[in-house]
């Protein structure tokens, strides 16, 4: 299958390059890059020396699939006539992700480009959607806080064990703010320091509400989102916090083990998150695919914990887009995204 790229020179683009290299049902034949058009994808980006191709301005050849990573509004206009053609496509920024186009206007500050396009686009929470993304010819891919916290609560959301009042706390290193410039990503202001930032309300929030809603109709969440930068360059932790139901899981230990079954039941067989008997770091799921998943009960306050890790730029990003490609084209599932974490 041959495989295009908007935007390979930002992070996410980057990341899907290095894992689509390694895909033995790929051919990725072209790749764009405003910065970048004329160079050879090995000078602008020499860790991808071995893709022999040049980065070009637009899409110049022939393809069954595309990627898009580029930033909000600017994905949609470029993927526009890509999907109107008929060619199947993920966008790895915000622009497909909310279903209503003046709650885009608000958290993005613009008009949607292709209103018409976001009811046939899929949310690619690959663990939530697998037979809607398989049948999907555009796919809208999470964004990597979101990923982290429904994964985190999903289980717990499904069998109705938690109240409405939802807290999610959640850290991500550098390069989630992607390549573009800003005074506190500079070293001297990141090294040493945490940060938390967005709480008047972060781009990502309504997407976790959205998503919580569907998943569970009926279901009415009050989310309280806060993200932190930490000077790491990959990944995301969230602990996400909700008041358990009373009666909903026996006391002290036994619900304790009834909460982890449970959890270990409904990621049974599932090939990229794992329910984990301690708390997980992110170094465990550095440069891989996986989300690992802790839940805890806090008996003194009757509260679920659940902490949760992923590489930001692969489940939170490329990675994941991969895993939904393969579903949308047929393939096996984790073909070209299933290797084991670099560590430490």
């Amino acid at each position: 299958m041959k495989v295009g790229i908007i935007n390979v020179t930002g992070y996410s683009g980057m990341e899907l390059a290095r894992l689509l290299y390694r895909h033995p049902e790929v051919e990725l034949t072209c790749v764009t890059g405003r910065s970048a058009v004329g160079q050879k994808l090995g000078d602008f980006l020499p860790h991808l020396g071995d893709i022999d191709l040049t980065i070009t301005e637009d899409l110049t050849e022939a393809v069954d699939f595309v990627f898009s990573g580029l930033p909000q509004v600017a994905s949609a206009l470029a993927l526009t006539p890509v999907i109107r053609q008929g060619i199947k496509a993920v966008d790895i920024s915000a622009d497909f992700r909310l279903k209503d186009p003046a709650e885009y206007q608000q958290w993005y500050g613009a008009e949607h480009p292709s209103p018409d396009l976001l009811p046939q686009a899929v949310y690619g929470l690959t663990e939530w959607y697998r037979p809607q993304i398989a049948e999907c010819s555009l796919l809208a891919n999470p964004g990597c806080y979101p990923t982290s916290a429904l994964l985190a609560l999903g289980p717990a959301l499904k069998e109705g064990l938690i109240g409405e009042d939802i807290i999610i706390d959640s850290k991500s290193g550098v390069s989630g703010a992607g390549r573009g410039l800003g005074l506190m990503y500079h070293y001297a202001e990141a090294n040493e320091n945490v940060s938390a930032y967005g709480l008047g309300g972060h781009r990502h929030l309504p997407e976790i509400t959205q998503e919580i809603k569907a998943y569970v109709p009926g279901f009415q969440p009050r989310v309280t989102f806060i993200p932190h930068l930490v000077p790491m360059t990959r990944g995301i932790l969230s602990t996400c916090y909700a008041p358990l139901k009373d009666g909903a899981l026996p006391s002290g230990k036994a619900g304790e083990e009834a909460l982890r079954e449970l959890y270990r039941a409904s990621y049974k067989g599932e090939p990229f998150v794992r329910v984990m008997s301690q708390p997980p770091q992110t170094k465990q799921t550095l440069a891989n695919n996986y989300c690992l998943v802790y839940p805890v009960i806090d008996h003194r306050t009757n509260r679920l914990v659940v902490v949760s890790v992923l590489d930001n730029l692969v489940k939170g990003a490329a990675g994941q887009a991969i895993q939904n490609m393969n579903l949308m084209a047929g393939f096996e599932e984790g073909t070209g995204v299933d290797a084991l974490a670099a560590y430490p």
